[in-house]
């Protein structure tokens, strides 16, 4: 039975949620591997409710699914908490279902702040420019986490621990809040503390090895998706530096944060959207500043699911792509979103870069910020279709001509087959290959 990974292949918001949605009514297990409660990830359900989750893996509407959060997330337990009750009270089962490691590292209230202060201070800097994160305080937990100062879960168990690092890390971080950052929002390290004692216990019956768990299904041949969370251009690694998440999404981290051994993954599925977008600061070669991209965002409904920023939006970078698909070892793609490309009378794909320096053409991405401030994007154009061209369609074959070229184009310059094409929000609204289907074990 197969083991997949599921990620993004652009700057996030590409719509892994529909499609581990739409994969896990075959799958026995799906696993979100790392980031935090800063992804949001958007699922439609048959009867048009619309549910964002944050941390709970995208197969929880699926009774089947036995849920995961892995190791290599970090947990903040309001948000939490409040996800749980809403999946609960949409009328589905949670406990029995959902499991978290005992090593998830925590997010504490003085992680957000510090977050908060530290955006602050950059947009307030010479250059008057943040990275752009959400403030949910994930950077700073895997800071502590790598710093070996975080609070993982299974330090909950023992109190007198618990109480003794926290009130070093509290001292340490209002220290830090407010000297350096002139911040007068100070921690209290009882109110930290009693708080946290109480999400022990509400969360006890969701806490387990979950690597050996995992592993043992592994070796049960269980059906395994795994979760990317954010996407490969915002890996702390491989994207963008420092315009970048703090974990890694891509298939790396599948390993490192689920406990899942490498040789287990048997394929890596990309999601790319028709189009590209991105949220934050940062570069973003194909970005449209004009008519183009305000039609896009507005088609798109481009607005952030976890912080409701307007997306910065573009046309679909196959050079970028083609880099995180060599990178994240590629099988197979799921275009989302191309039914927000109907109506446009021109459609634009990048291939190649042109360096402005000396007029070379290059096609490969690079993530090096200068290189990439001195590019201007080449593009092949296709011709639109019409605003209703996709309605009804099931099957590829049956796509317009049109529509075709543009697909043959994306699978042609990524290297890499489309198994799935979603032409819209609803689980219903997609085309699926059928040996898309039959490799995940879902015909």
């Amino acid at each position: 039975m197969p083991v997949t990974i599921v990620l993004g292949s652009q700057w996030g918001d590409e719509g892994k949620g529909k499609v581990v949605d739409a994969l896990a009514e075959g799958a026995d297990y799906v696993v979100r591997y790392q980031g935090g409660a800063n992804a949001g990830h958007t699922i439609r359900l048959p009867d048009e409710r619309q549910y964002v989750l944050h941390l709970i893996p995208s197969g929880i509407f699926h009774s089947n699914c036995i849920c995961v959060i892995g190791n290599g997330v970090v947990i903040d337990p309001v948000a939490l908490r409040t996800e749980i009750q809403m999946v609960e009270e949409a009328g589905f089962t949670v406990k029995g279902r959902l499991f978290i490691s005992h090593n998830a590292h925590l997010i504490m209230p003085y992680h957000r702040q510090l977050d908060k202060a530290s955006e602050a201070r950059l947009a307030s800097g010479t250059n008057g420019q943040s990275v752009g994160t959400t403030g949910r305080g994930i950077g700073p937990a895997y800071e502590d986490k790598f710093s070996r100062k975080g609070i993982r879960i299974v330090d909950l168990l023992d109190r007198a621990s618990l109480r003794e690092k926290l009130r070093h890390n509290v001292a340490e971080k209002n220290e830090l809040l407010k000297k350096f950052y002139a911040s007068d929002e100070l921690c209290d390290v009882d109110q930290i503390i009693r708080d946290y004692e109480v999400f022990d216990e509400e969360m006890d019956p969701y806490i387990t090895d979950t690597a050996l768990m995992l592993c043992k299904a592994v070796g049960e041949g269980k059906n395994i998706l795994l979760e990317g969370a954010q996407a490969a251009l915002l890996d702390i690694d491989f994207g963008t530096y420092p315009f970048v998440t703090s974990s890694n999404p891509t298939a790396g981290g599948a390993c490192t944060g689920s406990g899942i051994p490498p040789t287990a993954i048997t394929d890596v599925v990309a999601v790319v959207k028709a189009y590209a977008t991105r949220v934050g600061n940062g570069p973003f070669p194909t970005e449209l500043l004009d008519e183009t991209g305000e039609r896009l965002r507005a088609r798109g409904r481009e607005y952030g699911a976890t912080t409701g920023r307007p997306r910065r939006c573009g046309w679909l970078d196959a050079v970028a792509v083609r880099y995180t698909s060599m990178i994240n070892g590629v099988r197979s793609i799921a275009l989302t979103k191309l039914d927000v490309l109907s109506g446009e009378s021109e459609i634009k794909l990048c291939t190649k870069y042109e360096r402005t320096s000396d007029g070379k053409i290059l096609d490969h991405f690079t993530t090096d910020l200068r290189a990439l401030a001195g590019i201007r994007p080449i593009y092949e154009s296709y011709e639109g279709w019409s605003a209703d061209a996709l309605d009804g369609i099931s099957r590829r074959a049956d796509l317009p001509p049109v529509v075709e070229r543009y697909l043959s184009a994306i699978e042609k310059e990524v290297g890499a087959p489309l198994g799935l094409i979603s032409l819209g929000a609803g689980r219903n609204e997609s085309i699926v290959e059928e040996d898309f289907l039959a490799a995940r074990s879902l015909a």
